[in-house]
């Protein structure tokens, strides 16, 4: 079980976080060379995010946090708001606000949904759920957006606030001069090593900000199903087989929505909840 990896682990006894020889960047990007041809569809669409030509997508919405450790959903959120929760439904549009990005004039008192990354709870459930539709989840490949800051000795301490931290690990500095897998408008360092790898990036990138990241896109190496959670999105996409989006769905863990490979995750894509007009400043 994904959820039950030991904290044991990956740290050591006075409680930093130590590489993980599970996880290694790869000398190229060639295992990556199926993704760029299978990227389909207009600005915001599923298969421009995770790869066409899969029997079903699911889109996974990050929850929103409450402040005092606990999560909330946007259907939750939705019904509070007097909104409707649906598949395409957009994080500002349901919190009643016209900014999709700072959300000026929220209804809703709680921390928007992170976007590029699912947490870590959200993503154990998933790997539970992947390792179950793929012959091989102990042969799988993880890309890490290059831009992230923790990868560059680097930590948000505000809205637009950086500070420098030490102790990024070897293996990091080693991935950074290898080739990246380039994708339209985003290039990745490129690891491999088994499924529960998606849960060890914290302990691979070794910073002493010590703070959960998933993997922006990972797939087994015989591809039955490919998870991507783009740098601007609040929500994961999966495409794989019916099952197991099926499964998805279904589960208690995750607030999940089957969506159409067409279909948008734009900011203009929720046609159900009107936005207000803009506020004036």
């Amino acid at each position: 079980m994904y959820r039950g990896v030991s904290a044991d682990e990956n740290t050591d006894a006075a409680g930093p976080r130590v590489s993980d020889p599970e996880l290694r960047a790869l000398d190229d990007a060639s295992a990556g060379a199926w993704i760029a041809p299978s990227l389909t569809g207009e600005f915001g669409a599923v298969t421009l995010a995770v790869p066409s030509g899969y029997e079903a997508y699911v889109r996974i919405f990050h929850p929103a946090q409450d402040g005092r450790g606990g999560v909330r959903r946007w259907s939750e959120i939705a019904h509070e708001t007097g909104r409707h929760a649906h598949r395409l439904m957009q994080w500002h549009a349901i919190v009643g606000s016209s900014d999709p990005l700072n959300f000026m004039g929220s209804l809703c008192a709680e921390w928007e949904p992170e976007r590029g990354n699912l947490d870590q709870a959200s993503l154990a459930a998933l790997c539970d759920l992947l390792a179950a539709h793929t012959a091989n989840p102990e042969d799988c490949c993880f890309c890490m957006w290059e831009g992230w800051g923790e990868l560059h000795h680097e930590k948000r301490i505000g809205k637009h606030a950086w500070q420098t931290v030490a102790g990024v690990s070897q293996q990091v500095q080693d991935a950074l001069g290898r080739p990246r897998l380039r994708l339209p408008g985003r290039n990745y360092l490129l690891l491999a090593g088994s499924l529960r790898g998606a849960l060890r990036l914290e302990s691979w990138i070794g910073s002493s900000w010590r703070r959960p990241r998933s993997p922006n896109l990972f797939w087994p190496e015989d591809r039955a199903w490919c998870v991507a959670s783009e740098i601007d999105f609040d929500s994961t996409l999966v495409g794989g087989a019916a099952g197991l989006v099926q499964a998805i769905v279904e589960s208690a863990e995750l607030e999940a929505w089957a969506v159409e490979p067409d279909d948008s995750l734009a900011d203009d894509a929720d046609e159900i909840n009107v936005v207000p007009p803009p506020v004036e400043a």
